[in-house]
Parts: C-alpha cells; sequence; structure tokens
C-alpha cells in the first residue's frame, strides 16, 4: 500500500520590508512521503518571498506538469512558476513558455553548483527566470523548525529571511544565481 502525504498546518505571518508586503497565510501543506524537512520548508521560505493573496502551493512532486507554488491571475493565467531543486533545461524552458515569471530555489550542496554550472549558460535566453540558491547548512537549520503544527514569523529585509518558530531562529540568505530582466 502507497504511503499518504503528512499534513502540515501552517500559520505564516509575513513581513516582507522589501517588497511591503505583510500579510499572515493559514496554510494547509501535504508532504510528499519522499520530500524531505529541508524541501517542504524551503517551500514555505519560498511562498513567503513571494506572497501573494493569490499564491497557492500545488499538488507539487506527485505532479510532473505543475510547479510546487504558483500565483494565477484572476483569468487563471500563470503569472509566477516556482519550482525547486534542480530542474532540468526542458523544465525550465517548458515553465519559461507557460508563466510570466519562473523562479528557481536550487538546493543540494555541491549537486547544486555542478548543476548551474551545466545549465547556466542554456538559461541565458529565459528573462523572464530567476534562480537561487540555499546553502546545506541554510537547509539543515530551516529543517529543525519543522512541526505538524507551525506558526512562523518570516520577516524578509535586504534580501535576508528570518525564519522564527517560537524560541527558535534561522537567518537564511538566499543567493541570486541569475536575476529574471
Amino acid at each position: 500500500m502507497a504511503q499518504k502525504a503528512t499534513i502540515y498546518k501552517v500559520e505564516m505571518s509575513v513581513s516582507d520590508m522589501d517588497r511591503h508586503y505583510y500579510e499572515t497565510h493559514k496554510l494547509t501543506v501535504a508532504k510528499h512521503p519522499s520530500e524531505t524537512d529541508e524541501r517542504m520548508m524551503l517551500r514555505l521560505v519560498a511562498f513567503a518571498l513571494n506572497a501573494h493573496e493569490q499564491m497557492e502551493m500545488t499538488k507539487g512532486l506527485s505532479t510532473d506538469d505543475e510547479p510546487d507554488i504558483w500565483q494565477k491571475s484572476f483569468s487563471g493565467e500563470l503569472e509566477v512558476w516556482v519550482s525547486l531543486g534542480l530542474p532540468s533545461e526542458k523544465v525550465i524552458r517548458q515553465s519559461c513558455s507557460k508563466s510570466r515569471q519562473v523562479l528557481v530555489y536550487a538546493y543540494g550542496g555541491k549537486a547544486a553548483e555542478v548543476w548551474w554550472d551545466k545549465i547556466q549558460g542554456q538559461t541565458t535566453r529565459f528573462d523572464n527566470l530567476a534562480v537561487f540558491f540555499l546553502s546545506d547548512p541554510e537547509m539543515t537549520s530551516l529543517a529543525a523548525l519543522a512541526d505538524r503544527t507551525m506558526k512562523l514569523q518570516i520577516n524578509v529585509q535586504d534580501g535576508e529571511v528570518m525564519v522564527a518558530a517560537g524560541d527558535n531562529v534561522v537567518y537564511v540568505t538566499p543567493m541570486n544565481w541569475k536575476n529574471a530582466a
């Protein structure tokens, strides 16, 4: 019998001084059996960094043709496509053709660096693509905050992210590998 997703309830207060966005989001996050705590927490950070009233978590790992997070217009057009990990050039190309803006949050230490060295030249033609990287120590620190019921305070200022869960605070600074035009 297949394992079922683990459900996490998250109340996330986002204070993004860079974008002047201040809102609380109540999310139900389904963590796929093959998903790590690191990846799930990165989904939450990526959501906070791009938070918008129409931003939604998708089915993620359980569907190949959807990003991890997306934002659609009221007419159903894809405005923001957020992927985590190390997508292939083909997936990036398809994502960039489907959405106005595509954001990739890469992680995985040396493997991510090798992936970026290999794919970087192929991404220059995508003006709507931005790529960010989070280091292994940052990912490990984020994973330590994972809990089935979370109240997170996420503050963003000057590209730095503070994630607080109770008395535990983690600081991450996504490294910008590629800017969208």
